[in-house]
């Protein structure tokens, strides 16, 4: 099987990402973890590539495997991933304001979760299990409590004037 399109992929990052787990399908989550953290997303080939380089595997299992886990996304991510909690507590205390604020000031259309430019993903997850600290936001693994929609700008403007 060829790969579809050999320059989205650094073939030599995924042999030796492939080499450090040994090519066992048995360490194919933690392959998959690993590739998704160097792309920020699993691009479509490399899950191919996968698929014929380690024995035992099939490209539809690889891509069975990273469709059923939510940890894994097929979507470019942002350099910034902001997750929104939106279980009961936060929910109660506010997190769909300021959930909606991120969407207006990153200029999300519905159903768009990343930025035009990359630099932000949004999503809004079930639970942070940080309760106590609800309304809480995630952003590249900092946990930000008691957030408000104004707070939440204050934070995103900061990450912007750091990227110019």
């Amino acid at each position: 099987m060829s790969i579809t399109n050999p320059h989205k992929i650094d073939t030599a990052k995924l042999d030796s990402i492939l080499e450090s787990y040994g090519s066992k399908k048995s360490n194919l989550i933690a392959i998959l973890q690993k590739v998704q953290e160097e792309y920020r997303y699993l691009p479509e080939d490399a899950l191919i590539y996968i698929g014929t380089k380690i024995e035992g595997l099939s490209p539809a299992t690889v891509f069975g495997v990273a469709t059923f886990y939510a940890q894994f996304s097929l979507d470019p991510k942002g350099k910034y991933e902001i997750k929104v909690c939106d279980g009961t507590a936060c929910h109660v205390r506010g997190s769909m304001p300021v959930l909606n604020a991120i969407k207006s000031y990153l200029k999300l259309k519905d159903g768009q979760m990343t930025t035009d430019d990359g630099l932000f993903s949004l999503e809004t997850v079930s639970c942070l299990g940080a309760c106590g600290l609800a309304p809480v936001c995630v952003i590249n693994e900092k946990v930000y409590p008691q957030m408000t929609s104004d707070a939440i700008k204050v934070i995103l403007e900061t990450l912007l004037n750091g990227e110019r």
